[in-house]
């Protein structure tokens, strides 16, 4: 009996666990298989793409700098001599017109002996009228009407010319040359007792006083147009091919309200060597402007035809290229950059119409297969 039930045990376990693997194998046949294209679908990026238009666009160059007048002038004497009083008080701030006295100095004794000189002058030609009349009759009329109008308070008038060699060596054997250029030196020198402006402007510094003993060489004072400046504007030197005497810069103030238009009048040919700029002198000139302000604007350089501005984030600047999307695929682009303006870049080089990505993809590489956002617009120029 024992044998008969151990026989009997072992093939109900059989049996349970043929029936336990048929049913696995029937649950198994009921699942579906995965999606494996869906997934693969999933994976590929979305991006967007801006499509390129090649125009002409007029470079602008930003630069920067402080004003500084371009008329100033420091004031000096030639003579010496006590200060008077003159129309405007010779302080800082005083207006003085072109022409008008800026100083002068009292020249009473010089005048006086600009008279004397006149005066000998007068009576070394009158004592040699005698001997003109005899040696040299022909001459005579010209001489007399000379002396007729001889004025020891006017400025003296040149001699007449003689009428040969002889008559010209007879006047110097006089000494008359040699007092008549003394006076003319000396008329030319009180014409110096009066300082006036070269041009209209401020005075900026003044240095003396009325009453104020001054000497020959002097500093009184500086003078400043306040109608014509020069701004100093530092730029970069991979800008300079853009540049050219001639072109407008528009300027603002950060502390004063308004806008001015300047021209660039020269530019330095010395380069920062720690900064690599170069000095850019820039004529301007218009209301509320004061020196050493500080301005920054642009100017309006070279246009530079058959390029494109482009975000600066799709442009690898170092290998000079971009990705380009074609038949779904991302293929490297060599580009030649021409100028960086800030956040963006100017190119060549891409033919109109070309596809470029305009998005962050991390990873990015050439041959990456990418799709296509069609709900972007083609002609957006920042990343979204």
């Amino acid at each position: 009996m024992n044998g008969i039930f151990r026989q009997l045990s072992i093939v109900l376990g059989i049996l349970i666990l043929v029936g336990a693997v048929v049913y696995s194998n029937k649950l198994a046949e009921q699942k579906e298989p995965p999606k494996q294209k869906e997934a693969a679908k999933e994976s590929i990026p979305q991006v967007n793409i801006l499509t390129v238009k090649n125009e002409t666009i007029t470079s602008a160059i930003p630069i920067q700098g402080r004003l500084e007048a371009f008329s100033k002038t420091p004031i000096f004497t030639e003579v010496q001599g006590i200060l008077e009083s003159s129309d405007k008080p010779f302080r800082v701030g005083t207006y003085f017109p072109k022409g008008s006295t800026l100083l002068r100095i009292n020249q009473e004794e010089t005048r006086l002996n600009l008279l004397a000189q006149r005066s000998s002058l007068m009576n070394a030609i009158t004592m040699m009228m005698p001997d003109l009349k005899i040696d040299y009759p022909s001459s005579f009329q010209q001489w007399k009407t000379y002396l007729d109008q001889f004025d020891v308070k006017q400025s003296i008038r040149s001699f007449p010319q003689p009428l040969n060699e002889r008559e010209k060596y007879f006047v110097a054997n006089r000494n008359l040359l040699s007092q008549y250029y003394s006076i003319k030196s000396l008329e030319n020198r009180l014409g110096k007792y009066a300082i006036t402006a070269p041009f209209s402007g401020v005075l900026t510094q003044a240095n003396v006083t009325v009453g104020s003993l001054v000497s020959p060489g002097q500093m009184l004072g500086t003078l400043m147009n306040t109608s014509n400046y020069e701004l100093a504007a530092t730029a970069n030197l991979a800008d300079l091919d853009y540049i050219e005497v001639g072109d407008r810069v528009s300027l603002t103030s950060d502390d004063v309200k308004g806008t001015w238009t300047g021209k660039v009048k020269r530019i330095n040919n010395i380069v920062d060597p720690a900064t690599q700029s170069v000095i850019v002198y820039i004529d301007i000139n218009g209301k509320n402007l004061r020196e050493g302000m500080y301005l920054r604007g642009e100017v309006a350089a070279n246009s530079i035809k058959n390029v494109m501005e482009l975000p600066i984030e799709i442009v690898n600047t170092d290998e000079q290229s971009v990705f380009v999307v074609k038949e779904d695929k991302l293929q490297k682009m060599e580009v030649n950059i021409q100028q960086e303006r800030g956040n963006s870049v100017l190119v060549s080089g891409v033919p109109d119409g070309t596809q470029l990505l305009n998005s962050r993809v991390s990873n990015v590489y050439e041959g990456m297969t990418v799709e296509v956002n069609e709900d972007k617009s083609l002609s957006q120029k920042s990343l979204e």
